[in-house]
């Protein structure tokens, strides 16, 4: 409604200043008299003013920044917000220092900087090319953008002063032209459009109804609809490194290792929050810190020239299913090559040295303990770091082979063979002091020999992420692992897999043959099975408890029939005694079945998994999902990819890490 009218003056010497009030409007109207107003504005005309008590225009206020930083993948960008933590340090430091010095600050739990005067944010544990940051005051959205962008740094201080002078000055519909052709119009505080120039429309458009629509503006981060992330503790409690496997995609959107880890990174600290609640309230809890390492770059960079050499004997037919090919598949032959083996190891040994030398420098005061996760492949050359200080490398087809060319017969090859691995393997293995391990070199058999780097660090604990190393240990020869055998650097080992995953291996059978035992059912994270694997257990018991009864029914009927005559019919007293003892043999059935698989459940609790694990469960399997449970087939390929994005398997590793530091783990009321 119209807060100032003007009206003609009732007569030039009129003195009193009638007052009008509408109960139903509350608005006052005062009649001034026109000198009066030209005391106040030299260039107002005879009028009479309509006060509205109610229309008083707030006073000015400065907006409030918010430091954004920019992403960029498959030719998209978008802004992502900063923590309010990482975003009020920009702030203090931007408003307080010297704008002329180069100052450079930690953020995103100190994996990213940003040099505040350069506006770019830089990883620092991994490569990544420098992002743009922006100290944002003003956003724009358009129809199709599906959340707000913000507006460069000097657009959006034009804003704030036209916007301040609309306020200040209680004059709206404000229009606005900048240098590059937009339009802003501020028709009032909570509507501002801004217009794209003409010249960027098509020229047969004519009508403004044909035109683009516009775009909706906002002022400060408060009025768009934006999660802003909480800020991580400053407290480490857990180091993990995580390798990845084959291929530089880690899922089926083709994300690298960087970003995986990220997103296990972020559910780990939704988990935390949830699950942990009260112990993060009184301190107990600070975060367990996720970095990636990453092997697959330096195996098909320049370095080692195989991409080229790869390519010049590549067919040049199907050239993008060859490409992944090469890309993807190749790293398997890659690690059974003594040449890009060594590559390989090499590769994830320093890289995981780096990280932690960079992460204790970064975080001086970290004494916690630190845990390997390996995907697939991953997990493989992870395992073979461990298990260095005791691996004797015994491959029969090059020793058979080695034998043959000397004129050996079949038959002296294997006793030959056999009393190698009789005398050696023993002695071997009792080197169990040195830190360089022991091989078959080339002047014993041809051998060919890896050197194993030492870590600077002995891992707590190692999860397996879809592992296929039980597969590997077979085709070795390997049937059986010593129930005594441990890990030389590493206590604790977890394999973890879905059950549709191709590539996954079990281990239990491997140490206990004998006995044909179930995975450990990884619990979901809010506390229960999922809702199918619960209708089919309930469906289960119900036919067990309907077999067995039916069996006690025919069970007692077969007996009475074999105990009376057929003719005879049973006196009252006999038929209500049998009838009596009837259901107590049913009931007999049931317990027993029912103790039988007590006894059963009893008996796999006590059996023995060996030390490989501190004598627990190693073998953890994740439940399915509804729909994967249709077509076991259909899902293959993602239960195989589904580890960095289980919040499952995420809770698994967060039980494991603080069952250690004897942090009680509490459900979450749902």
């Amino acid at each position: 409604y119209v807060t100032k009218i003007t009206v003609m003056q009732r007569s030039r010497g009129e003195t009193s200043f009638p007052v009008l009030l509408s109960s139903k409007m509350n608005t006052v109207f005062a009649f001034f008299p026109s000198r009066l107003l030209d005391e106040a504005s030299p260039s107002s005309t005879s009028s009479y003013e309509m006060v509205d008590e109610e229309s008083v225009p707030d006073p000015y206020k400065d907006v409030q920044p918010h430091w954004f930083f920019c992403c960029r993948a498959d030719d998209s960008t978008s802004w992502l917000p900063f923590s309010r933590e990482d975003s009020d340090k920009l702030e203090n430091t931007y408003t307080t220092g010297n704008q002329d010095e180069e100052v450079v600050i930690a953020v995103d739990g100190e994996r990213y900087d940003v040099h505040v005067k350069e506006r770019k944010r830089y990883a620092v544990y991994w490569e990544q090319a420098p992002t743009e940051v922006r100290r944002c005051t003003w956003f724009y959205k358009g129809d199709k953008d599906t959340r707000f962008m913000p507006y460069p740094e000097d657009f959006s201080k034009m804003l704030e002063d036209a916007f301040k002078e609309a306020v200040t000055s209680d004059q709206w519909k404000k229009k606005i032209d900048f240098p590059t052709g937009e339009t802003v119009i501020i028709h009032n505080p909570k509507l501002i459009m801004q217009y794209q120039p003409i010249g960027l429309q098509d020229d047969w458009i004519s009508s403004p109804s044909e035109q683009t629509r516009p775009r909706t503006v906002k002022r400060g981060v408060d009025s768009i609809p934006i999660d802003i992330p909480d800020g991580e503790p400053d407290k480490v409690d857990h180091l993990v490194f995580m390798v990845h496997g084959i291929g530089p995609a880690c899922d089926l959107r083709f994300r690298s290792i960087i970003q995986c880890v990220n997103d296990f990174r972020s559910a780990s600290l939704s988990l935390l929050a949830s699950h942990y609640k009260r112990a993060q309230q009184d301190g107990l809890v600070g975060r367990v810190e996720f970095l990636p390492v990453n092997w697959h770059s330096a195996l098909h960079g320049d370095a080692t020239g195989v991409d080229e050499d790869i390519q010049r004997i590549t067919l040049p037919s199907i050239s993008r299913l060859r490409h992944f090919t090469n890309d993807t598949l190749l790293d398997l032959f890659f690690y059974n090559s003594p040449t890009y083996c060594q590559t390989i190891v090499d590769t994830v040994a320093s890289e995981i040295n780096r990280l932690y030398a960079l992460f204790k420098q970064r975080h001086p005061d970290f004494n916690r303990a630190v845990s390997l996760v390996g995907h697939s492949l991953g997990q493989y050359c992870a395992n073979r770091e461990l298990n260095k200080d005791c691996t004797l490398e015994i491959t029969d087809n090059l020793l058979f082979t080695d034998l043959k060319d000397l004129g050996i017969p079949l038959g002296p090859r294997k006793k030959i063979l056999n009393y190698i691995k009789r005398r050696w393997l023993p002695e071997v293995r009792s080197y169990s002091t040195i830190n360089k391990p022991i091989f078959l070199t080339k002047s014993s058999f041809s051998q060919v020999s890896i050197d194993y780097p030492q870590l600077a660090f002995q891992p707590q604990a190692f999860f397996a992420f879809g592992s296929p190393i039980g597969m590997f240990l077979t085709v070795r020869g390997l049937k059986r692992i010593d129930p005594n055998y441990t890990f030389p650097t590493c206590k604790s080992f977890y394999n973890i897999y879905h059950p549709y995953d191709p590539v996954a291996y079990r281990i239990e059978p491997m140490i206990v043959s004998e006995v044909d035992l179930e995975p450990m059912l990884i619990p979901h994270h809010k506390g229960r099975k999922r809702m199918h694997l619960e209708l089919k257990d309930s469906l289960t018991r119900m036919s067990m408890d309907l077999k067995n009864n039916v069996l006690g029914s025919l069970r007692t009927a077969w007996q009475s029939f074999a105990r009376m005559p057929v003719a005879a019919l049973p006196s009252v007293e006999e038929g209500e005694t049998s009838a009596d003892a009837n259901p107590q043999e049913a009931q007999g059935v049931c317990v027993e079945a029912e103790s039988s698989m007590n006894a059963e459940q009893t008996e796999n609790s006590e059996i023995k998994m060996g030390m490989l694990n501190g004598g627990r469960r190693i073998d953890y399997v994740l439940q399915e999902k509804p729909i994967e449970s249709f077509n076991e087939y259909l899902f293959a390929i993602q239960s195989h990819l589904c580890y960095w994005e289980s919040e499952d398997t995420a809770l698994l590793l967060l039980k494991e890490i603080y069952d250690k530091l004897g942090v009680a783990f509490e459900q979450p009321q749902q």
